[in-house]
């Protein structure tokens, strides 16, 4: 059985961690912590896992994390995971971070969340799509994405990808990529703001209501603009749903490149091929077909007489945004079949 620690087990990422390893067939949950809960039990706590886990919180040093378990989840803020990962590395114990502090490189990181990075040591963390990046079998660490770049990301990947042979051969400093830009529009459920309520998550302010924030400048930007090589413009939105995001995504074609439905539903269906979580739609996709789920469901469109393609996807960010996702990596990192602990349908309605 493998023994798995999970450092940060009460905010919205901690808790969907517990909830599904518990129902992981080949995965026993070693420790939880919690500094403001120690000596509680998980279940008083958080009565929707009774009487499924019969653990207390505790708060140990890292050390004894460490020597718990064989993989640790990292499920705590930004800027504190990089308190635990150099150590729990030093005693060759694998990490997922579900954090933003092994996403980036440290300069760009420092960057972009304007706070220090403590841990001096450049690591070769591996991003944590497995989708596009395989290589998380071999990881020691893992930076598990953000849950607007998992949507977006996702969603455009297979044409930013496609490589025009005309642009490969002939545009001397030019990517070869078939896209000329990307626009992503993103609606979220309240759920991915975390745990502490917000002026955009108080209930008399969103409901009935949809929330523009960070217009031009979250955060998240820079994840996707590190995967996809092409320019990249966001816009998020807060939404009165619980789970859930919704991103559209404006592509633009350089010129000469205008595809046909057929061609672009074969360049998904050949990158996407196997791939268990990413499920390629006749209909619209919506937020209540992956709610609970690991799924990212996808819907390509044509506009006709112009160089844009339409590509929806969603996806539930606590899931595939986020916990599922963690668990996806953690299962390839221990030789587990990728889907074990995720293989089940969403909660329609």
């Amino acid at each position: 059985m493998i023994e798995a620690g999970i450092i940060g087990g009460t905010g919205y990422t901690g808790l969907e961690l517990i909830r599904l390893l518990l129902m992981h067939p080949k995965v026993k949950i070693s420790v939880v912590t919690s500094r403001r809960y120690k000596g509680k039990k998980v279940s008083d706590v958080n009565p929707h896992l009774s009487p499924f886990i019969e653990l207390d919180y505790e708060d140990v040093d890292t050390k004894a994390i460490a020597d718990r378990s064989d993989i640790v989840f990292a499920a705590v803020p930004h800027g504190s995971a990089m308190k635990y990962v150099p150590e729990l590395m030093e005693r060759g114990t694998r990490v997922i971070d579900l954090s933003a502090d092994y996403r980036l490189k440290r300069e760009e990181y420092e960057r972009v969340y304007k706070r220090e990075h403590t841990d001096r040591e450049e690591r070769d963390a591996v991003y944590g799509l497995t989708e596009l990046h395989p290589e998380v079998a071999d990881a020691a660490l893992v930076a598990n994405p953000g849950c607007y770049p998992t949507g977006a990301i996702l969603a455009v990947a297979p044409l930013v990808k496609e490589v025009s042979p005309y642009r490969a051969c002939r545009v001397v400093g030019q990517s070869p990529t078939i896209v000329k830009q990307v626009v992503f529009d993103s609606k979220s459920g309240i759920s991915g703001g975390g745990v502490e309520p917000s002026e955009v998550s108080h209930f008399p302010n969103l409901a009935e209501n949809i929330i523009p924030y960070e217009v031009t400048t979250h955060r998240h930007v820079a994840e996707m603009r590190r995967e996809l090589p092409v320019p990249i413009s966001f816009t998020p939105h807060v939404i009165p749903s619980i789970r859930g995001i919704l991103t559209t995504a404006h592509v633009f074609l350089n010129e000469g490149e205008l595809k046909t439905y057929e061609e672009l539903d074969a360049i998904y269906r050949q990158f996407y091929q196997s791939k268990r979580f990413i499920r390629l739609m006749k209909g619209m996709p919506s937020l209540s077909s992956v709610r609970g789920t690991n799924f990212c469901d996808i819907r390509v469109e044509i506009e006709k007489e112009s160089d844009r393609i339409v590509v929806i996807s969603t996806i539930d960010n606590l899931v595939k945004g986020g916990s599922g996702q963690a668990i996806q990596n953690m299962n390839l990192m221990l030789g587990l079949d990728e889907g074990e602990g995720l293989m089940f349908p969403g909660l329609a309605p």
